[in-house]
């Protein structure tokens, strides 16, 4: 039987998300939760779109963005801290539930040791298992109390484990329109509406931008020897990232691109775009559900493209490739993503007008397969696991 005090404390739900897309991601589920539990406090390590909607973010979520497995190194005793101390607030608090969205690096083991000491908890983004790491399923049966997963084929794969799962859908799929309207957006953008626009998304995280920056810019070059007229635009997400891709312009002199770099509003720079050169991730996704013809891109350091490469198990690595089962889009990696090649690739999407056409009609139907009312749906299944504590 609950104490009295565990009756009249206020309800609390603790979260973490360690970048820019499980912000965006938690932040859906945070609208949702909002709704049902008006008064709930919620707390963690989240950014602006999640503090949007009531939260607080006891750690700024950057000092958790990093990615690749040797880039984290020189992190790893402060990224650590901020577990363990994090860890012992929450078994400290005690919430109702915690709920890990992605970032399983750092969510899955903060998980099981919550999960261990009775605090149930929830992982909101399956770990992609069914890429790469497939041997993590036994890990996340002891972390995890309940699953929250975004792609349809990924019940079967939870539930035959063992592991108590809900399909939402994707929170993408309903906050990105079904029809894009791309004069809309350029007009947001101050973008002219007669030009060809490319796209340029070398990634959120600063190791992404030091891999992929220079490449892409490069390849923006040989793009517009090819079209004096192209127009470039690329979002940044945020003042670190900014300022590290002005001073890569100015180094490597593309000053004369006229790249337009805006804060933020990638959803608008996808929109705008006739093409996109996007570095792998859920951007690649974002671009997808946009409708928009794409490259596909990664490099990360040579030690850990080493590891990662012997540790996937299909041919794919971009999400929208992923859900087709096939090369919708090219994907060009490590020391395949060159310049030149690149360059190549972008041309043939701007210009091959049937191969747009495919895409448009593949990725209504994958935006079709993901839409779920996904914020109400996530929030119903953190309710109903906090329910059932109570029983």
């Amino acid at each position: 039987m609950a104490s009295f005090a565990e009756l009249t404390r206020k309800q609390s739900i603790a979260l973490v998300a360690g970048e820019s897309s499980g912000d965006l991601l938690g932040s859906r589920l945070l609208a949702g939760l909002r709704e049902r539990l008006p008064d709930v406090r919620l707390h963690g390590i989240g950014g602006e779109h999640m503090m949007a909607q009531g939260f607080t973010s006891d750690w700024p979520m950057d000092k958790l963005t990093v990615r690749g497995l040797f880039e984290v190194i020189p992190r790893y005793r402060e990224i650590k801290g901020i577990q363990e101390d994090l860890r012992d607030r929450l078994l400290a608090d005690r919430p109702d539930v915690f709920v890990g969205v992605d970032y399983p690096g750092f969510n899955l083991g903060l998980e099981e040791q919550l999960r261990k000491a009775g605090i149930p908890t929830i992982h909101f983004i399956g770990p992609q298992i069914w890429a790469w790491r497939g041997w993590r399923i036994k890990k996340i049966a002891r972390a995890v109390s309940h699953m929250l997963v975004i792609f349809p084929f990924e019940e079967n794969i939870y539930r035959n484990a063992g592991i108590p799962v809900t399909y939402v859908g994707h929170p993408l799929a309903e906050v990105i329109p079904m029809q894009p309207d791309m004069p809309a957006a350029r007009a947001r953008l101050g973008l002219k509406q007669d030009a060809r626009v490319v796209a340029i998304l070398p990634g959120s995280r600063m190791g992404e931008l030091k891999h992929n920056g220079d490449g892409f810019l490069a390849a923006a070059r040989l793009l517009k020897q090819r079209e004096s007229s192209l127009q470039f635009v690329t979002p940044m997400a945020g003042d670190r990232q900014m300022a590290f891709f002005l001073e890569q312009i100015r180094l490597g002199g593309y000053e004369d691109l006229e790249i337009k770099v805006i804060s933020g509003q990638s959803h608008s720079a996808m929109e705008a775009a006739d093409a996109v050169l996007v570095a792998s991730g859920t951007a690649s996704l974002e671009v997808a559900l946009y409708k928009k013809p794409m490259v596909i891109s990664y490099k990360v350091m040579w030690a850990s493209y080493q590891i990662m490469r012997h540790m996937g198990y299909q041919p794919w690595v971009g999400l929208p490739n992923i859900l087709a089962r096939e090369y919708l889009v090219p994907e060009l990696l490590q020391h395949d993503a060159t310049p030149q090649a690149l360059a190549d690739a972008m041309w043939h999407q701007l210009d091959d007008h049937a191969q747009q056409q495919r895409l448009v009609h593949r990725f209504t139907d994958m935006h079709h397969a993901l839409l779920r009312d996904t914020s109400r749906e996530s929030a119903k299944a953190v309710c109903e696991v906090i329910g059932s504590r109570a029983r």
